[in-house]
């Protein structure tokens, strides 16, 4: 059975991990508008990948005897002002749920909820990945807006990361 302060705090978790898919819908949508078809397409994929998590959370609270409880997260993130911006958005969010997740694990941890410490650590390792992939994007538009380029060859690159 979990305790009520870990169960709590993962069903805060479901509800950043259901706010982060509905935001990253709401970035997709605004890429798909500007015309920046494989950054709409990246964005379309993150939001399925963070119904996912919110998912995975879900089943682990009720395998571990708890009760899931999805809310309402607020409004999604803010509307991009460029590019740049949409991704500058999407670190800054990841590195947000990286902070949460890494307080779940130490209060389980602190709790002696080794069943929870452990399911958490994919998280964590996923959470270095979602952060990389951000960054790394960004690292390009930088180089492209230090070197010369196009924004369109960069967005075509993205469009084949997720086989677009």
């Amino acid at each position: 059975m979990l305790k009520k302060e870990i169960q709590s705090a993962l069903n805060k978790q479901v509800a950043m991990e259901e706010h982060a898919s509905r935001s990253y819908l709401a970035l997709a949508l605004w890429a798909d508008e500007a015309g920046f078809e494989g950054a709409a397409a990246l964005f379309y994929k993150q939001t399925e990948e963070e119904r996912g998590h919110m998912m995975k959370f879900i089943k682990y609270v009720l395998e571990a005897g708890g009760s899931p409880v999805v809310s309402d997260y607020g409004k999604p993130l803010p509307r991009p002002k460029s590019f740049k911006n949409l991704f500058e958005i999407g670190l800054e969010h990841e590195k947000a749920v990286t902070k949460s997740i890494h307080a779940i694990a130490e209060l389980a941890w602190k709790e002696k909820d080794m069943a929870t410490f452990n399911f958490l650590q994919w998280f964590i390792a996923e959470q270095v990945e979602e952060e990389d992939s951000f960054q790394t994007i960004l690292n390009k538009i930088g180089l492209i807006e230090e070197h010369g380029g196009s924004l369109y060859m960069l967005d075509r690159e993205l469009a084949m990361k997720v086989g677009k």
